[in-house]
Parts: C-alpha cells; structure tokens; sequence
C-alpha cells in the first residue's frame, strides 16, 4: 500500500524526467551541431556554456512544471483529507449526525475506502446510538415510575443516580446528589452502615423509620459487582400504608374485642345472677331480662352498623341517587329526630332557603347521615341546649350543618372522630359503638362530598358536609 502511494506521489517527477530527456535528446545534437559549426566558422576553440544553460534549462524547468504538478495533485489530496480528518473527528466526538464526507475524494482508492469506512461506520453508531437511547428511555421510564426508591453509589460513597421515587424520599434532586456522598444525600447513619456493609459483603436488608414524616421502610442493599463493578444499590420500598394498616388492623381487634367484651360479660353476668335464683324474683327476674334485652339490642346495632359499613368500603352497598330538594332532606331528618331531642329536654330547630339547587342524593342514606349527627348532638348538649340543622349554596355544591352548643370536641381528637370505633374521651362514657360516624364519613364519600366537623372544647360542635349540586 506504501509503495504504490509513494509512486503516485512521484509519477510528475518521472513524467517530466521523461518529457526532459526526451527534449535534451532532441535539442542536444542540434545545440551540438550548432556550436561546433560556430567554432568552425571562427577558427575558435569550442564554446560549451549554450550546451550546459541548454541542459539546466530543460532541467529546470521540468522540475519547475512537476513540482507544480505535484503540488496542485498534493493540495487536492491534502484537501479530501482534511476533509475526512474533520469528519472523523466529529465522529469521534458524537456528533454522527453533523458528519460531512465529500462526495469526490478523487480516484485514490485509499481516500474512496477511507471515506466509505467512515461512512459506514457513522451509519452503524448512529444505529447504537439510536438503540442506547431507546433502552436508556426504557429504563429511565421503568426508575422514573417505580413507588420503590433507587440509590446507586460508587465505591468511594459518591451517589452515581438517583430515581424520583428517592428524590422524594430524601427530598434532593438527581442533579444535586449526583457526586455528593451517600451521608450528605441520606443523612441518616443506619442507611450509610447498610450500605457500607453491602459494598464489603452479601446483601442487606433492614426496616425503619424514617423522618419526621414517620415513613417506614424496607431497605435491600445489593453489591452490583458483576453487573457495574465498583458499584453498590440501595433499594427503598415505602411500607407505610402497610404498616398503617397493620396499625388499624391491630386498633380494629382490639376495638371490636371491647367493645364486644362489655355486652357479653353484662349477659353472662345476668343469666348467672337468674339461675343462682332471681329467676324465682319475678319483679327482679324481669328487671335482668330488661338488661339482658338492651344488651342484645345493643350487640344487634353493632353487628348491623359493622355490615353496614363492611357493605359501603366494599362497594357493594346500594345507593338509590335522586335529584332532591335539600330542604326534604333536612326536614325529614328533623321529623324524625325532634321526638328524641323533645325528651332529652333539647331545642332542635331547622333553616333552609327554599331556593336552593336541588342535589344528587339517596334521600335514606342522607338521612341516615342526619340522624347520627343529630343523635351525637343530642347525647352531648345538655338539658336546654340547642341544635340546628341548616343549609346553603356553596358553588356547585350545597353544604349542610347540624350545630350544637354541647360539650364540644377536644382538639385532639377531631383529627381521628372519623375512624371506626373511635371514642373521644367524653364519649366513651356514653355507649354507643364508635361506628355512626364512620359510617357517616363514607356515605358522605360515595356522594362525592367531604364532612368535616369544627369545634371547640365546651363550646358546642358543628358538623358539616356538601352534596355536589345536579343540572338544573
């Protein structure tokens, strides 16, 4: 290959060579014959200097017309290959893309496959280049989506990614972990011993807590040795909701267990109280069966509130949507419910504008609605307290109240009066299962409202909640 681009390099040198051979060999004898009839005619001995200017001039200026040869076919040479220089250094710096190769780089072959590898080999990066960034969005897509954070750090503990679901959880953005240590970006010293003991070793798994927001997790620590030499992933699974279900499961037992207790240790203490004898008492065997009833009575309102509740957070409970007039809503309840509050010795009154939009609502289940707040109300107001029931337009929703001036609700607990079973202090002395609103709080749901309850400690309580409005 070097030896033929080194005769195609010289063949001007040799063309000329030739060309002034061949006119020395022509000139020569006439330049000869020419100065020696000169001699002859003078009588002088001869003059060579027109022989040798002849032989410089024809050397000269054959090396003169090759080296201009050979200049301009170097230039044009010269000029393919920066050309194809440049190219191969974009190549080399990305930009495959932005890559230019002349069309002619003239007849070398060397210059045609030099310019031919160059383009096929920014052909087939470019297909690399294209496949990398699909598998890069893929897995991007697959870290960006994962509920499981992803933190991946080297050997000197500097963070190489990580995915958003991290980023949340360590509240930093990739950007600004990526170089720091894993101690800035975790801040917590049992995550930096997890992961020290996974780069040295097997992996790692722990759970804890962290933060002020009480997230609990579950952290694998993997040694990516065989995959990513030298570096080390840390993998958080938010177990939160679990561990707060775990929570209410546990709350959920415990509950129903007591509140079960009380109802059958009351009958289990009657209907031994009567077969040690009361049942030979009439008047005081009647007075045991009286309790024994409300007891019953009482384990029957449990277990109904219980499937009713059951039926309602598993989608299977009925709802019968109609549009209806919220003052009927409120009067009904109020119809029912006045009776109850007469003979607890409370004032229950009602205002409702008769303009207002009507709403998507199960007239029963909004009932059911009022008639547990108003009978909290009436448990808690004292003789000669008042409770109102009202209503108003609130955009596209109407909100309705039911306010008391009873003992009220301690802050708290106004955060948890929503969740089954639970009893504020002064309630629990009161009965009642804990479930009513509960249930409340779901059927409000399933209409697509919100309840809400504002109070202040013996000063009274009130209970809201918005039914969305219908299309006039």
């Amino acid at each position: 290959m070097k030896s033929r681009f080194h005769l195609r390099i010289l063949w001007p040198f040799v063309l000329i060579l030739a060309v002034s051979l061949a006119a020395f060999a022509l000139l020569f004898p006439l330049v000869q014959d020419s100065v020696f009839q000169r001699a002859i005619e003078t009588g002088k001995q001869a003059n060579y200097i027109p022989i040798f200017t002849l032989v410089f001039l024809i050397l000269a200026i054959g090396l003169m017309i090759g080296l201009l040869i050979n200049i301009y076919y170097t230039n044009q040479h010269l000029n393919v290959l920066e050309d194809l220089t440049g190219a191969a250094q974009e190549l080399g710096e990305g930009r495959f893309r932005e890559i230019k190769i002349p069309g002619d780089v003239g007849r070398l072959p060397e210059m045609q496959e030099l310019a031919e590898a160059l383009q096929k080999t920014a052909t087939q990066t470019e297909e690399q280049f294209n496949a990398l960034n699909k598998q890069q969005a893929m897995l991007s897509a697959v870290l960006d989506h994962m509920t499981d954070g992803v933190l991946i750090a080297d050997d000197s503990g500097k963070v190489q990614l990580l995915n958003a679901a991290a980023e949340r959880l360590f509240k930093i953005e990739n950007e600004q972990a990526n170089g720091h240590s894993v101690v800035e970006v975790m801040r917590h010293y049992t995550l930096v011993e997890l992961w020290e003991k996974t780069k040295n070793g097997n992996p790692e798994t722990i759970t804890m807590e962290l933060g002020s927001a009480h997230k609990y997790l579950q952290v694998v620590g993997i040694n990516l040795e065989k995959e990513l030499p030298g570096r080390t992933m840390l993998l958080f699974q938010d177990l939160t909701q679990t561990h707060q279900l775990e929570i209410v499961r546990r709350d959920f037992i415990s509950n129903i267990s007591h509140e079960l207790r009380t109802p059958i240790a009351g009958l289990k203490a009657i209907s031994e109280t009567l077969l040690d004898g009361a049942l030979d008492d009439p008047p005081a065997a009647r007075k045991f069966l009286v309790h024994m009833d409300n007891e019953v009575d009482n384990l029957t309102q449990m277990v109904n509130e219980l499937l009713e509740l059951s039926r309602i957070e598993a989608g299977r409970s009925n709802f019968e949507f109609q549009r209806s007039e919220p003052c009927d809503l409120i009067n009904k309840a109020y119809n029912r419910m006045s009776l109850q509050a007469e003979k607890a010795g409370v004032l229950l009154t009602q205002e409702c504008p008769s303009d207002l939009p009507k709403v998507n609502a199960d007239p029963a289940r909004i009932a059911q609605v009022f008639i547990n707040l108003i009978h909290n109300a009436i448990k808690f107001t004292p003789a000669g307290g008042h409770i109102l029931l009202s209503a108003w337009q609130d955009g596209d929703k109407v909100v309705f109240l039911v306010q008391d001036d009873g003992v009220g609700v301690a802050k708290k607990d106004l955060k948890r009066i929503f969740e089954r079973f639970y009893k504020a202090d002064r309630a629990r002395a009161g009965g009642g299962t804990g479930l009513g609103l509960s249930i409340c709080k779901h059927i409000v749901d399933a209409h697509g409202g919100h309840i809400w309850v504002e109070s202040i400690e013996n000063a009274g309580s009130q209970f809201f909640f918005t039914i969305p409005t219908t299309a006039r």
